[in-house]
């Protein structure tokens, strides 16, 4: 991994001295509270109501940013996110409402598992950044984990209940991704408990014959019917490929490892193949273009995968196209859409691409030893 340190400091740079100061000083809510959805071209906050995605991201983003070393205040934007978080998304139930206007009033109550996966995921990762506030975070994340219990089906996984497919692979992804955070900064064997029932549903009913991850299912985990149930995404085979890695060295399954390398052959061999040299939206399986727009975020999930797999030349090319994405007018921003001619959507930076980026870079880190 000889070039990898330069690329690596390359994107430190970018992240330390223009992204985490930026989305600080303008993508913070510094009146209201919490993380605006979105930032212009010229580094604005666009009005816009709040997902508890994108404010539980911005956790995650901020919490990781101290843990690389970032000298700027990481801890007071982790705090701020997680006053407004738990304040205004928090149900009485113990689960968490999808949306909330600006001011921080309910818009809309439903729960999302998508979404509860990622204030499971933020918690962990702010109980390790900041430890006044782990017993705090500790109990939030154990009722809500209680919460879901009422979301498990029968034979495995739980209901995404507001989604037109209530069978759905992503939120369990992001759901084995928060259980691996919890286990690794707590001793209780719920987490890890969990986060093997999600890694055996990939296994066993979400991963295809062929190898190939799918996103929506029907009752029994079988495919959902037609074009639907066909859709395999690159980024979501590369990401899956680094946590199934993840969790087969903790476990020390060869099947789970030989899953994960197959997900990232197919993300990069069925989903790279244009000379934008970037990993597209979404193929069908057999191998045919679904949605030919190459977003960001499958790109850091890209130099992910091929890190973990020890694939450095795969990886150098996944940090070039992911620079693609880094022309903006203002330094720290992004766009998020790049078309077959090689052009981008012009629209403001979302917010929820920070956590992608940051994931990645701290991958990379890692990698640098």
């Amino acid at each position: 991994m000889s070039d990898l340190p330069d690329l690596s400091s390359d994107l430190m740079h970018w992240l330390n001295d223009a992204a985490l100061p930026l989305w600080w000083r303008k993508g913070a809510d510094h009146q209201r509270g919490g993380f605006h959805e979105a930032l212009d071209m010229q580094g604005e906050p666009v009005a816009a109501n709040r997902r508890a995605r994108v404010q539980a991201r911005q956790v995650y983003v901020y919490a990781t940013a101290g843990r690389l070393g970032w000298n700027g205040p990481w801890r007071a934007a982790v705090n701020h996110g997680l006053d407004f978080f738990l304040a205004r998304y928090r149900r009485p139930d113990g689960l968490y409402r999808t949306v909330v206007a600006p001011d921080g009033s309910p818009v809309d109550e439903a729960a999302w598992l998508y979404d509860q996966a990622f204030a499971l995921f933020a918690m962990a990762q702010a109980s390790s950044a900041i430890s006044e506030r782990r017993d705090e975070l500790l109990g939030a994340a154990n009722a809500l984990r209680r919460a879901l219990d009422g979301w498990r089906w029968p034979d495995g996984g739980f209901k995404e209940p507001e989604a037109k497919y209530i069978r759905q692979s992503n939120p369990h992804m992001h759901l084995f991704e928060a259980c691996l955070a919890w286990a690794e900064v707590d001793q209780d064997p719920a987490w890890n408990t969990l986060a093997d029932e999600i890694a055996e549903l990939a296994l066993t009913h979400l991963i295809d014959a062929n190898g190939a991850l799918h996103e929506f299912f029907a009752e029994g985990w079988a495919l959902a019917d037609g074009v639907d149930g066909r859709i395999v995404e690159p980024g979501h085979q590369l990401e899956w490929a680094w946590l199934l890695e993840r969790w087969a060295r903790l476990r020390g399954r060869d099947d789970a490892h030989r899953a994960a390398e197959r997900l990232f052959h197919i993300g990069v061999e069925w989903g790279v193949r244009d000379s934008r040299g970037v990993a597209t939206q979404q193929l069908l399986d057999d191998r045919s273009i679904h949605d030919d727009v190459a977003r960001l975020w499958p790109q850091t999930e890209r130099i992910k995968a091929a890190l973990i797999l020890s694939d450095p030349a795969e990886a150098a090319r996944g940090i070039s196209g992911l620079k693609l994405y880094f022309d903006t007018p203002v330094p720290g921003l992004w766009r998020d859409k790049l078309h077959p001619d090689g052009t981008f959507t012009d629209e403001p930076a979302p917010a929820s691409s920070f956590y992608h980026i940051v994931c990645a870079i701290a991958e990379l880190r890692a990698a640098d030893g």
